[in-house]
């Protein structure tokens, strides 16, 4: 009886072929919609969480915040000095992993005619350790190095497209420096930046030749990566009290400073890409309600359309639950049909998003089970009442039915 009524509903959405896909149109945008949107947001959440990991396990970056006067009015951002660099190294030795003050700026870089507009970056010796960064080819910096520099996967690209950086002459605003390392490619930021369009020099040369400064204070970022098992909490409290001490500010003065922890960075991020897909797939969840009403308003059509049928098998012994399976079949049939398609749908739109992001291609086989039991749901939920309609007629009125 079950395989008959199988073959009874594919054969009337056979009949029906445009009318069936039409109807099927709300379930097919609604299950492509919900099942790209959540594998989206999981390629979405993966690339940002290995973004973050690139910069370092336990990373924390100290960067100065606007100070106010008695007034309230912003005077600027005081930045850092190496004297304040080597304290924090000195009292927080048992906690630091590696510790590196950067500076940076915006400079055009020329290589054999080429030209770029690319950032440089003024680094410490352990800022490789600490950003957890590696070296594709070539060497880090050591000590006697004056004009050195490190470049980017991506300044590989544009200025040496054929050929080896290593030991050329590359010229960064009006200094010649050689490149003596090639860094291993990283790929998009978690904000979307370029983590591979960038410059390395000694940060002794960044001061000196590329954007001198007479100031103590030229230190516009200070990253720390702690030691396992080493609160980032308390770690975070300690290195703010030590550069109040060493500015000889009060306990109840304002801190001229931020300490950015990337592991609170991913929570935040993380929780927030949830929300996001959470909402979208909500929001395209509306399709497979409006596609449940369309799969109720046909199977209502054709029970109206099929009420001698209905009347005639009543009639030769059909039961009500014969003729309620009946329609029921057919209108999970018709959401099941729609759940494949979107389903195949999704792949190619779920690939096209990852694509055209430049992030991961992530298809979870789960989604697609969920997706396929909510469509058979849906055709459960909205075909009872035109099968419950069906399975009620009289025999004598249906057949009466002109």
């Amino acid at each position: 009886m079950i395989f008959n009524a199988f073959l009874i509903a594919f054969r009337q959405i056979y009949r029906n072929f445009l009318r069936s896909f039409l109807t099927m149109l709300g379930v097919i945008i609604g299950i492509a919609s919900v099942v790209s949107m959540v594998n989206f947001g999981k390629a979405t959440t993966l690339n940002i969480t290995q973004s973050i990991a690139s910069l370092g396990s336990n990373l924390l970056i100290v960067y100065p915040s606007r100070v106010l006067d008695s007034r309230g009015v912003s005077v600027g951002k005081l930045l850092f000095s190496q004297k304040e660099v080597q304290l924090l190294q000195t009292r927080m030795a048992s906690q630091i992993n590696s510790i590196t003050p950067t500076s940076n700026a915006p400079i055009l870089a020329q290589y054999e005619g080429k030209n770029i507009s690319t950032n440089i970056m003024g680094v410490g010796s352990e800022y490789l350790k600490t950003t957890n960064s590696l070296i594709d080819q070539g060497r880090d910096f050591v000590p006697e190095d004056n004009k050195a520099c490190i470049i980017g996967a991506s300044i590989k690209k544009k200025l040496y497209p054929q050929s080896n950086p290593l030991g050329s002459h590359l010229k960064i605003g009006n200094v010649i420096c050689e490149v003596v390392g090639l860094l291993q490619e990283k790929g998009q930021g978690a904000m979307g930046q370029d983590q591979d369009d960038v410059i390395l020099v000694p940060l002794k040369t960044f001061r000196t030749q590329i954007n001198s400064n007479a100031s103590l204070h030229y230190i516009r970022r200070i990253l720390i990566s702690l030691k396992d098992g080493v609160s980032s909490i308390e770690a975070q409290s300690q290195i703010i009290q030590i550069l109040k001490d060493a500015r000889s500010l009060k306990q109840e003065d304002s801190t001229p400073f931020d300490v950015m922890d990337t592991k609170e960075i991913l929570k935040t991020i993380n929780s927030t890409t949830q929300m996001m897909t959470i909402f979208i797939s909500a929001i395209a969840g509306i399709s497979l309600l409006v596609g449940g009403i369309g799969i109720m308003n046909m199977m209502l059509v054709s029970v109206t359309e099929r009420t001698r049928e209905i009347g005639i098998r009543i009639a030769i012994g059909a039961t009500a639950f014969e003729v309620l399976l009946q329609f029921l079949i057919e209108s999970v049939v018709l959401s099941v049909l729609g759940g494949v398609i979107g389903v195949i749908c999704s792949i190619g739109l779920t690939y096209a998003l990852s694509y055209y992001f430049n992030m991961p291609f992530i298809f979870e086989l789960w989604v697609v089970g969920y997706a396929l039991v909510f469509s058979i749901f849906v055709g459960v939920l909205f075909g009872y009442l035109p099968a419950k309609r069906a399975s009620k007629l009289r025999p004598i009125d249906a057949l009466r039915y002109e």
